[in-house]
């Protein structure tokens, strides 16, 4: 177990997460990209197989390894108490996994129990009114809830507190999440 200040904000597709990592990179504050929009695009470039719309298996194997590479990159390179920001973190992977039914094996189980992020976790929940598919994000409304709800349920299956960051504008978003840390 760690006791690092390393903050993962998640939640379904299209709610925000990116859009309010970027306004918190523009106030100085550290943010650790998305592993899997960046793995789409690479294997979209390349045709490859590891795609959430061709192989999920490899798909869900190649973020869950590349998470764990940028987060063990992190802890190595880490000094100090700054907060660091995760736009996603390995649970996604395995969320990913339950959502489409693929098997966890226990090295997966043992790393994410042994592990750990902050105990809060920022959870941005579905919001109609943003939410836009494109060439990396495909999946419609309904999968969107469907997967917001998974999340809650692998994040909390892992005992991790989940703080839902309001539908507000960004500026907002923001604040509610910097706010939060520092009262905590």
């Amino acid at each position: 177990m760690n006791n690092f200040p390393f903050y993962v904000i998640t939640g379904g597709p299209g709610v925000g997460k990116t859009t309010l990592l970027q306004e918190l990179k523009n106030r100085g504050v550290i943010v650790v990209p998305e592993i899997a929009r960046e793995l789409i695009k690479e294997q979209q470039n390349l045709d490859g197989e590891a795609l959430p719309w061709k192989n999920k298996k490899l798909y869900m194997e190649l973020m869950f390894q590349r998470s764990i590479e940028s987060f063990e990159g992190i802890v190595e390179g880490f000094k100090g108490n700054i907060p660091i920001f995760f736009d996603r973190g390995f649970l996604d992977a395995l969320c990913y996994a339950a959502l489409e039914g693929i098997p966890i094996d226990q090295e997966m189980k043992t790393f994410a129990e042994t592990n750990r992020y902050n105990g809060k976790v920022f959870i941005l929940p579905p919001w109609k009114d943003i939410y836009q598919t494109d060439a990396q994000r495909k999946q419609d409304w309904n999968e969107a809830v469907f997967t917001y709800n998974k999340m809650i349920q692998t994040y909390r299956g892992y005992q991790y507190n989940l703080i839902e960051v309001p539908k507000a504008s960004v500026e907002e978003r923001a604040d509610f999440v910097l706010d939060h840390i520092k009262s905590n």
